[in-house]
């Protein structure tokens, strides 16, 4: 009989996950979402005859250039420290590039690439804001989420966000 392998020493426990930069997340992705909305407001009232909507289209489009890298810098923080997924990531700076090209569309009077852009765009904004909110909240620090009927347990996974691809609870 062989001897057995000696035992793995167990792995060292993480620390929670902060809450902030997904809240931080989440408040971003909300306000790009408000501010596309005024961007397709200021449009269609521009179309409709009202010229003077064209300066706030302009001046809205300044302010979700600033949302958006609030928002990817927001999602820097839910993957590092926060250890989240790199999906939120990956849609900011896809939002990041799509609202550099859109600014540079309209004030290039490229009309044909930035009404299908825009509309992509809105499109995106959306993708990124759903997202954003369906990743639960770690919990809190001194609050451990309860799992069974016990209490017992770290029910959201001791604070770590889930990576993708990996199961998802829904809570009853």
């Amino acid at each position: 009989m062989s001897p057995s392998p000696p035992a793995a020493a167990p792995a060292p426990a993480l620390a929670a996950a902060p809450r902030w930069p997904l809240i931080l997340l989440r408040a971003a992705a909300t306000a790009v979402a408000l501010l596309a909305l005024l961007q397709v407001e200021s449009a269609g009232s521009f179309l409709n005859g009202a010229f003077d909507a064209l300066a706030a289209h302009a001046h809205t489009a300044t302010a979700l250039a600033a949302a958006v890298l609030v928002q990817l810098a927001a999602a820097v923080l839910v993957r590092w420290p926060g250890r989240g997924p790199l999906r939120p990531l990956g849609a900011a700076a896809g939002l990041a590039a799509a609202v550099v090209g859109q600014i540079g569309a309209g004030y290039g009077r490229a009309l044909g690439v930035h009404v299908v852009l825009g509309t992509l765009l809105v499109s995106g904004v959306l993708f990124a804001l759903v997202d954003a909110w369906r990743l639960p909240l770690p919990a809190r620090a001194g609050h451990p989420a309860k799992d069974g009927a016990d209490g017992e347990g770290e029910g959201d996974g001791g604070g770590r966000l889930p990576r993708p691809g990996g199961p998802l609870e829904v809570a009853q």
